[in-house]
């Protein structure tokens, strides 16, 4: 009998074995891009934190690959038990729905908000090829030498290159985005005076401002950053329409447990706005904010109704 017993104990235990291994999975943060970008410097620094204040394994998963979408797919297709995460910047949650006819994953449907980690300011700069210092004697030199209505941007259909298309909306101005493969490239060209006028994220160009390589005429921002208080922003200086930050968030699977949704966000946010973990976002050019679930949902929200006639009226398909 005792023997028996055993038995059954024995084999109830390797029965229970696999649903324990699976309530102790790891939390997996997916990252769409290779290691070293704003997407896995928040997760990793995040991923830190909730490992004190969950208790649980967390892990970084690198998945980089059409511009983020083989992690938001991945995303997609996890368990909704919250164990799965994704880091992601507002052109894979914003602006490749916009822009893609046939993208595979659909952040509304397929995605529940998480938190809000950080935004971040977009700036437009001149180089040694236009000899202005302010933001209307640029509109002027543009008017007066219509050969230098080009601007570059880092990569065609995100944030950077439809701030652009913004920017000559409400100026009147007939510019012409020119796309590069990354912004090294990008800052290259504009010290060498191959483009006269960038508009790319405000930390690639906040050095360069200071020790007087290039001139930053404005920010995007609905205040000035922190990174460049010396710099004004579009709205300071007349252009209340050129508005608009870019931002990394956190998303889980869509059907998870609002409960576990809670919890993960709540950590999340506590791990953003740490001192430790604020301040090195800041260096790096983001600015921590932290939300709820409802606060990022209701973000993305305010931006695709913000974003989609701009896209519309660019004509830009990713698909073409």
């Amino acid at each position: 009998m005792n023997a028996r017993r055993r038995l059954l104990i024995a084999l109830a235990g390797l029965a229970a074995a696999p649903s324990a291994r699976a309530q102790n999975a790891p939390i997996r943060i997916l990252v769409g891009f290779a290691s070293g970008g704003e997407s896995d410097l928040v997760a990793r620094l995040v991923a830190d934190r909730m490992r004190a204040s969950l208790g649980d394994v967390v892990v970084v998963e690198n998945r980089p690959g059409a511009s983020g979408a083989i992690a938001a797919e991945a995303l997609k297709n996890a368990k909704p038990d919250g164990r799965t995460l994704l880091v992601s910047p507002i052109a894979s949650t914003v602006f490749a729905p916009l822009t893609h006819a046939n993208l595979r994953y659909d952040p509304i449907r397929h995605f529940a908000p998480v938190s809000l980690a950080a935004n971040f300011q977009m700036a437009l700069a001149v180089g040694p090829a236009c000899p202005v210092h302010t933001l209307n004697d640029y509109i002027g030199w543009v008017r007066d030498h219509p050969s230098g209505a080009v601007y570059g941007v880092p990569l065609a259909g995100g944030p950077t290159h439809f701030f652009g298309v913004m920017l000559a909306r409400a100026t009147g101005l007939d510019l012409t985005a020119v796309p590069y493969n990354g912004s090294a490239v990008l800052t290259a060209n504009l010290l060498g005076g191959q483009v006269p006028a960038a508009v790319t994220v405000l930390s690639q160009l906040v050095r360069l401002g200071r020790d007087g390589r290039v001139r930053v005429l404005a920010t995007s921002g609905t205040a000035r950053s922190p990174m460049a208080p010396d710099v004004p922003t579009f709205r300071e200086l007349g252009f209340p329409a050129i508005e608009g930050t870019g931002w990394q968030a956190f998303h889980t699977t869509a059907g998870t447990p609002r409960p576990t949704v809670d919890r993960l966000s709540a950590a999340v946010a506590a791990a953003i706005r740490s001192p430790e973990v604020s301040t090195q976002l800041l260096a790096a050019g983001l600015e921590p904010v932290g939300s709820t679930p409802d606060e990022l949902a209701a973000r993305i929200s305010d931006d695709i109704a913000k974003w989609a006639p701009v896209v519309r009226m660019s004509g830009f398909r990713a698909d073409d």
